[in-house]
């Protein structure tokens, strides 16, 4: 655990750029409740945490890297904004039933933690869920194929959830448009699981 939290903490003290959010949380941020509890698992510096609480969520940002975790409260306090972050290696314990009405995960991807992931749902809950696939057309990402996903396997990982929205263009029509590298996933709890 202390090297991956070292390896992360190395990348995010290199990066300089402001966190954004997630393109699919951000494209569809209009499908968020007025209301309630969201989760920003893996969050790094926070971008999708940040979108959340802008929008009125009580908000929950978990990484393991205390320095991300820093930099996302230097954007908290800057916007006055109220986030619990915490430093977390994530495992499905830490995943409380029906607790969330919102989950985003963006360029992670830990398998072992999908039924926690929809279990720890509201009723009604949403997942805003994107990362890397195989199929990717440039370098960026990780290159372990542990860390990226089949072609259409967000639909299988969460296919208890009824399906709102999918995306994954891979190498379809012309290739200079659209987000080639990663699957966009949004799902709903609505009492199947």
């Amino acid at each position: 655990m202390k090297d991956l939290q070292s390896k992360w903490d190395g990348i995010y003290t290199d990066r300089s750029q402001a966190p954004h959010a997630a393109e699919v949380l951000s494209n569809h941020r209009h499908l968020l409740p007025a209301q309630g509890k969201a989760l920003d698992l893996a969050c790094g510096m926070g971008g999708n945490a940040l979108l959340l609480a802008e929008q009125g969520l009580t908000v929950d940002a978990w990484d393991i890297s205390p320095v991300a975790l820093s930099r996302l409260q230097t954007q908290t306090d800057q916007r006055r904004l109220q986030i619990a972050a915490r430093q977390v290696f994530i495992n499905p314990g830490h995943l409380h039933l029906n607790h969330y009405d919102v989950i985003v995960i963006s360029r992670f991807l830990d398998r072992s933690l999908c039924n926690a992931i929809m279990a720890a749902l509201k009723t009604d809950g949403l997942l805003f869920y994107q990362t890397f696939t195989r199929d990717k057309l440039d370098p960026q990402g990780p290159s372990n194929p542990d860390y990226l996903l089949d072609c259409n396997e967000l639909l299988q990982l969460f296919s208890p959830l009824a399906l709102v929205f999918y995306q994954e263009y891979a190498r379809i029509g012309d290739l200079r448009y659209g987000n080639r590298n990663e699957a966009c996933y949004i799902g709903q709890n609505s009492n199947r699981y």
